[in-house]
């Protein structure tokens, strides 16, 4: 299979307590990182016609949400595409909380018909980004997203949004991710350096499948690559931030 790489971007899975401030962090250079992703992807999917797309990971821990979430808020920063950023991982997710807002009424009671659109849409206003939460977790939302409900429900934001992003959960413990590979345009697989095994990396870009695959992102660089960074424009990003 070939393998179409996205970019590369320094491992911050550590740092919990600020990974979602969207744009706060004072890594410049894993912000600058993550705009060359940003045009990167949206160069992608303006060629491929995608709207809506899927970020996964072979397994938990690989920087996805991270992912999602950044890559949302710079499409939406820049004005030119209204976007949609859904979170799917209806097992485990800590997007709301990481975002800091009510992770209720979301998906989950979107689909199971107690909660309406406007009830579970949320508004990232310094981005201009639209956030649907999760929503109460379940232990198998399997029959929620392969049901008709969600299909629909898709088709029909797919009206009203240039972009859907879908944080999706980790595709190999679980059947959820691949429930969505024919409901996506597109799968970004997350894989993180020196974390998950090789074996697995594999198995989920077989999974997903080449013509479904729009991209792998690198999450984490070796010591002598950071290295490298500072040492080419470590003074650059400095004298930027004292003028």
């Amino acid at each position: 299979m070939k393998i179409p790489f996205l970019d590369l971007f320094r491992d911050r899975q550590a740092e919990a307590t600020d990974r979602y401030t969207l744009f706060q962090s004072k890594d410049q250079i894993f912000t600058e990182q993550f705009k060359n992703y940003c045009a990167r992807f949206e160069y992608a999917i303006d060629v491929r016609g995608c709207k809506v797309v899927a970020i996964s990971s072979a397994i938990a821990g690989e920087g996805k949400t991270i992912s999602a979430v950044n890559l949302a808020a710079n499409l939406a920063s820049t004005g030119r595409k209204k976007v949609l950023l859904i979170d799917l991982d209806l097992r485990k997710s800590d997007l709301a909380k990481g975002l800091r807002f009510p992770s209720t009424p979301g998906m989950v009671e979107l689909l199971g018909g107690s909660a309406s659109l406007n009830e579970v849409l949320r508004f990232v206003i310094a981005q201009g980004l639209h956030v649907i939460p999760s929503g109460k977790l379940v232990p198998n939302p399997w029959g929620l997203l392969a049901g008709e409900k969600f299909r629909i429900f898709l088709q029909e934001l797919r009206v009203q949004y240039d972009v859907i992003l879908l944080d999706t959960a980790p595709m190999l413990p679980v059947s959820d991710t691949l429930v969505l590979r024919e409901l996506v345009d597109g799968i970004v697989l997350v894989h993180r350096l020196g974390y998950t095994p090789h074996n697995l990396f594999r198995q989920a870009l077989e999974d997903i499948g080449e013509k479904k695959l729009l991209g792998v992102l690198l999450n984490g660089v070796a010591p002598q690559s950071e290295r490298y960074y500072q040492q080419y424009y470590g003074k650059y990003y400095i004298r930027q931030t004292e003028q």
